[in-house]
């Protein structure tokens, strides 16, 4: 069974228990993880340093050029090599954005993985404080695929093919294409279409320019975006099926989600990727696919929450006036009301 971690209204703490558990585990052979940004004080790498000390396989590709926190990638990195911890540093002009981890066991007398995968670092300090999807996932065609990804690190003159996750450098824009031009068929087909996407940013070109024509097919999609938007909603004849709203509120809005309605049968993916040239064509960037039916009604719910509020939402329009969203609806602070959501979630 796969599960999703919203932090912080759910603890972060189970990311670390995880790897813990399979440090000390002596059925797992080895311990593959994606580091970006590191917390001062670690446990993510302790567990890793300790799982090396035990007799695992621990590769670890760690990314010496994540800003403002190079000197704890740094540090943890020597000690972590001298522990016995085998290091990748990243793949010539590319940056290594995306967070993966993927764990090999032996059961029976077949190595099974688990693995997981996550919109934000694997970081104690910030988890308290980013909200970020991370899925849990024992289904062995995304675990086999995450560990390709580990595969391309070391010998990434081979481009290798997906059929579940979604990597750039080499396939994001296109899929991404694919999934909105897939939109604008099922509109002009009669069949349920929609566009819906949670963002950092939005700001490039042909990312947008294929979003209006999306607009333009008649296809409506819902924008969250967080930060950077250079797309303008709103404007007839090019982008009237757009509404963007951003939230600014006590937790930094983190995660990457797409949604893409088809025909009623959504397709889904939690993301490190921004529509950023940057995380489309210039870094190592996974989108993962959420086949799970509890997950995924659990994350259109998170979504839902979200465009619902009226509280701290501000409306980005043609405008450009940032203007607080009101209406005559009950006030709802989205990320109230999400701590409201698991609460219940937990109670049930």
């Amino acid at each position: 069974k796969d599960y999703l971690l919203y932090a912080p209204f759910q603890t972060f703490s189970f990311v670390v228990r995880f790897l813990r558990e399979a440090a000390l585990d002596p059925n797992v052979k080895t311990i593959k993880i994606t580091i970006y940004r590191l917390a001062k004080i670690s446990h993510i790498a302790s567990s890793l340093i300790n799982a090396a000390k035990n007799g695992k396989e621990v590769t670890v590709q760690i990314e010496l050029q994540a800003r403002f926190d190079e000197e704890a990638n740094i540090r943890y990195a020597e000690q972590m090599q001298s522990e016995g911890v085998r290091l990748i540093f990243g793949v010539a002009g590319l940056k290594v954005h995306c967070k993966a981890c993927v764990i090999e066991r032996l059961e029976g007398n077949k190595l099974k993985r688990y693995a997981f995968v996550s919109t934000g670092n694997f970081n104690e300090s910030t988890a308290r404080l980013y909200t970020d999807y991370t899925l849990f996932t024992a289904n062995q065609k995304i675990a086999k695929e995450i560990n390709k990804v580990f595969d391309f690190f070391e010998v990434n003159y081979k481009i290798k093919k997906y059929r579940h996750l979604i990597v750039s450098p080499h396939y994001t824009r296109n899929a991404l294409y694919n999934l909105i031009e897939n939109e604008i068929q099922h509109h002009h087909n009669g069949k349920p279409s929609g566009i819906r996407l949670k963002l950092n940013s939005l700001s490039d070109f042909k990312m947008i320019d294929k979003l209006y024509e999306a607009s333009r097919a008649g296809v409506k999609i819902q924008l969250i975006i967080r930060g950077i938007c250079c797309l303008i909603p709103g404007v007839k004849g090019m982008s009237e099926n757009i509404e963007v709203i951003s939230i600014v509120d006590k937790f930094l809005e983190h995660p990457r989600l797409f949604i893409f309605e088809n025909e009623g049968n959504p397709k889904m993916y939690i993301s490190s990727a921004d529509f950023m040239g940057r995380n489309l064509d210039n870094r190592v960037e996974i989108s993962c696919p959420i086949y799970d039916p509890e997950i995924k009604k659990e994350i259109q719910d998170t979504f839902d929450i979200c465009w619902s509020d009226n509280v701290k939402a501000r409306v980005i329009s043609v405008k450009q006036d940032n203007a607080y969203r009101s209406n005559d609806k009950k006030k709802i602070r989205s990320q109230f009301e999400m701590y409201d959501y698991y609460k219940q979630k937990l109670n049930a």
